[in-house]
């Protein structure tokens, strides 16, 4: 596969743009009833998030590395050795969890659109797109995505849905040059399948964590142009029209 396949901003320019996209959350602002500022707690979350999605994605691009070079290995030799297909076993359970953790990612983000949007839609926050419901459309996609690439190995779900039954069905293919071949390919195919995905799924996360910034970015500014027209009346003497120096 080409190198370049995946070519998009670096881990540290992701990082850059999502912290500029969380100024405007991070800004530290006094409690009001109703308020759109989120909390320390809130903001912790959306940064893990951030973070784990860049690492899934390096991680799954590691793994469809890996496993190209076996592929092309299997095609040279009769059947590889059991030292090496041990490796191959490691790296498609790993493949599984980052599969698992996108989904859980994707699903944790929505609950958090869905919490956002009930407390500060009466403020206002219409973003035009429910993030909630194309985070649940994402999952869908890579969960159907994954399947098909399954079924056309002839994997049946309950072969692959756990770590302990993935492993049991590792063991049995290990036992043929067929069976690993067909382990191999299936991995790999899937690897680059889930890069996609999740490249996908961190610019989901990007434009819905945009979203939210520029929304209490708004409240921020309405509010001071709130105190600042306070402070202007405040300023005038009412009585005979004057503006007034008051200590």
């Amino acid at each position: 596969m080409e190198a370049n396949r995946y070519t998009l901003p670096g881990k540290k320019c992701v990082a850059s743009l999502l912290a500029i996209s969380l100024v405007a959350l991070l800004e530290p602002r006094p409690a009001r009833a109703g308020g759109v500022f989120l909390g320390a707690t809130e903001i912790t979350q959306l940064l893990n998030h951030a973070e784990l999605v860049s690492q899934y994605i390096q991680q799954v691009q590691q793994y469809e590395t890996q496993l190209q070079q076996w592929q092309n290995e299997i095609k040279q030799a009769a059947m590889l050795p059991q030292q090496t297909f041990s490796q191959v076993e490691a790296q498609l359970v790993g493949l599984q969890s980052v599969v698992q953790g996108g989904n859980a990612l994707s699903y944790a983000m929505a609950n958090m659109d869905s919490q956002f949007t009930s407390r500060f839609a009466s403020l206002g926050y219409r973003p035009g797109t429910s993030y909630a419901q194309r985070y649940a459309t994402w999952s869908k996609t890579a969960m159907d995505t994954t399947q098909k690439t399954l079924d056309a190995a002839h994997y049946q779900n309950q072969q692959v849905a756990t770590q302990a039954a993935l492993l049991q069905q590792l063991q049995q293919d290990a036992k043929s040059a067929d069976g690993q071949e067909k382990a191999i390919q299936t991995g790999n195919e899937i690897a680059a399948e889930e890069a996609n995905q999740l490249l996908q799924l961190r610019e989901l996360m990007m434009a819905d964590i945009q979203s939210k910034a520029a929304f209490q970015a708004k409240q921020i500014a309405e509010e001071d142009e709130q105190k600042r027209s306070a402070g202007f009346y405040n300023s005038v003497d009412l009585f005979d029209g004057q503006y007034a120096r008051h200590p």
